[in-house]
């Protein structure tokens, strides 16, 4: 998550800020065998990797009130 806070502090030259990060990297991040079991699609699939995506921007913003340094 470290890592992933520094390239959002590179997003003036590459557009990848918090919320684009999180988009990308939430559903590896969060990853859930019990949703891939179920077979999810179409909205049902776009929820949940928005949830996850939900998460992963609230940690990145978050990260220091969190995990502290």
């Amino acid at each position: 998550m470290r890592h992933l806070l520094r390239m959002a502090g590179h997003s003036g030259r590459t557009n990848m800020h918090a919320r684009n990060l999180a988009i990308v990297w939430a559903p590896n991040l969060l990853r859930s065998r019990d949703i891939e079991a179920a077979g999810l699609n179409g909205t049902a699939a776009f929820m949940e990797v928005r949830v996850q995506s939900i998460v992963v921007e609230f940690i990145l913003t978050h990260l220091e009130q969190l995990f502290g340094n």
